[in-house]
């Protein structure tokens, strides 16, 4: 079969619903959510969630296989692109309850099938959260003889029961700030050895109505965590307290986790740089637009300058060369060739590479259009602002992204290039 970078039917038909989607709802967030000061800016977006919701964005990020819609994870990186490059903060709402439902698209059993309905009626705005970060970071947790997790779980009777505190994940508090309807939550037991820190981690499903039950205090929001982007998302400072969820909540037993840790967070690392390609579109569309129109009091449009061509020219080459790698990315996790590590190098790549490239194409922007892209009503210090983001957050590049392509490297089996040929050693 001949390499076709065309879209498919369905592709194109997901790729216009999200840019409609974009260009309805989605364009007018930011106008109504600036009126509103710190987390409050995040509570006044539900409503729009709840359009997400009942258009089909959330059930579209749950399995077929689990009653979802979910199609394949090009599919998801068409629809993140568009929405991000319309608003990045609203849209991230919407897909980290994605990231939450992940663990779940990986590893459900028909037991665990019960957590997923809140997010297939199509109703109301129940929000999802994958809490993994933590104080002082979790970049080293399963370094054998270090801390690790300091989020625990201990098994009293037909309960587990869950201490300690959690920090960046979002949608984690819910809509009232007392718990999300869904949190997926990573943890070690208690009695885990510090030498064998993998055996110990588990994933546990924590509802509303588990907290609910629970004394009062046994989740706690301790803080909002302002940022300098995305600025309608919450990402809180949370605490467990003695928070009991019964035993039917495990979705990962202790020695289980990892693996789906680290499948989940593959999967968003493909969305991380369709995040990027939507952003530096932004960009090289708003720059472009400036360039073609002003002359700086010249006699030119700024377009006409080399060095001004020359800067558009490249913010495009990136954007192409990064959308090129993405779809690559997420074909390749789904599909191969070539066996899983090969495959994962790839979502790692797209990560590092755009979510770089991203910051660098929206400074080429701003130099484009020079001291007017400070002005607040140009969209230029929103975008880098959202892009500052993507290459220190969803695992960083230098703590995580970049030490896990190394890993990959140093492994004997490395096979550099069976992502695009198949197996290529001993041919």
């Amino acid at each position: 079969m001949p390499i076709d970078f065309h879209l498919s039917p369905t592709e194109e038909g997901i790729r216009k619903v999200a840019a409609g989607f974009a260009a309805g709802p989605l364009k007018d967030a930011k106008q109504n959510y600036v009126k509103f000061q710190d987390e409050k800016r995040f509570q006044s977006t539900r409503s729009l969630y709840g359009k997400a919701v009942a258009g089909g964005m959330i059930k579209g990020q749950i399995a077929a296989s689990l009653g979802g819609s979910g199609g394949g994870l090009t599919e998801a990186a068409l629809l993140v692109e568009e929405m991000y490059a319309v608003e990045p903060s609203a849209s991230l709402t919407i897909f980290a309850t994605g990231l939450g439902l992940t663990p779940l698209n990986l590893a459900c059993t028909e037991e665990n099938c019960e957590f997923l309905e809140p997010f297939l009626t199509g109703q109301g705005e129940p929000l999802a959260s994958l809490v993994f970060s933590e104080p002082g970071g979790v970049a080293n947790y399963l370094e054998r003889g270090a801390p690790g997790l300091n989020t625990t779980a201990t098994a009293e009777g037909d309960d587990w029961v869950l201490n300690g505190e959690k920090i960046w994940a979002t949608n984690s508090a819910g809509w009232d700030f007392d718990g999300a309807d869904l949190q997926s939550v990573v943890c070690r037991t208690a009695t885990s050895s510090f030498d064998d820190p993998a055996a110990g981690i588990m994933i546990l499903l924590v509802t509303k109505a588990d907290i609910d039950r629970n004394d009062t205090g046994a989740f706690k929001t301790l803080r909002h965590v302002p940022t300098v982007g995305h600025s309608a998302c919450s990402g809180p400072h949370i605490k467990y307290t003695n928070l009991r969820v019964p035993s039917k909540n495990v979705l990962c037993q202790p020695g289980a986790a990892v693996p789906v840790i680290s499948a989940s967070f593959d999967c968003t690392a493909v969305l991380v740089g369709a995040m990027s390609v939507g952003i530096m579109r932004a960009s090289f569309d708003a720059a472009l637009a400036f360039a073609k129109t002003d002359n700086r009091r010249g006699a030119v449009e700024l377009l006409e300058r080399q060095s001004v061509a020359d800067l558009l020219g490249g913010i495009k080459m990136q954007t192409e060369a990064c959308r090129a790698l993405t779809w690559k990315a997420a074909s390749c996790l789904e599909k191969g060739p070539g066996n899983y590590n090969a495959r994962r190098e790839l979502a790692l790549a797209a990560k590092i590479y755009c979510s770089d490239a991203c910051v660098k194409a929206v400074a080429d922007a701003i130099s484009v259009v020079g001291i007017t892209a400070y002005d607040a009503d140009q969209p230029f210090t929103e975008l880098m602002n959202a892009a500052m983001v993507l290459p220190i957050f969803d695992g960083g590049n230098v703590g995580i992204r970049r030490r896990h392509m190394q890993e990959l490297m140093l492994s004997k089996d490395y096979d550099a290039w069976a992502s695009t040929y198949g197996p290529t050693l001993n041919v």
